[in-house]
């Protein structure tokens, strides 16, 4: 591997690190309780998972040039699979058994606040 390449990687590493703490700070801000993040599961990593008023929410942060890319970002076999990391972290915990659970998305772009989109692709499975 180039040390050019091995170098954007590690730019594009830390700032999804940045990204990611900056949607947990805006959760936490919005009511959010953080359950977890950058939750490793049999099925994928779960970038943020959050409580508010009962609905776990299964957040995915993505950082692009706009809105449209972002949600074009995450395939459908992604969306599954975080789908069911969630349920299984829910089932495990007492307090979340049995909970409904939300995909959603924090779409970053250079320049904007974070937009959270509850439910991101509801209308598009």
């Amino acid at each position: 591997m180039s040390l050019e390449r091995s170098a954007r990687g590690a730019r594009a590493r830390r700032e999804g690190r940045r990204s990611e703490w900056l949607c947990a700070l805006w959760l936490m801000a919005k009511g959010y309780r953080l359950l977890g993040f950058r939750l490793r599961t049999g099925g994928g990593e779960i970038d943020l998972l959050a409580v508010r008023r009962g609905v776990v929410a299964v957040v995915e942060v993505k950082r692009r040039r706009t809105l449209a890319e972002a949600l074009e970002a995450v395939s459908w076999a992604q969306r599954r699979r975080l789908a069911n990391a969630a349920r299984s972290i829910a089932a495990r915990k007492p307090g979340l058994a049995g909970a409904p659970v939300r995909l959603d998305l924090i779409a970053l772009a250079p320049g904007r606040l974070p937009r959270h989109i509850r439910d991101a692709w509801l209308d598009q499975d």
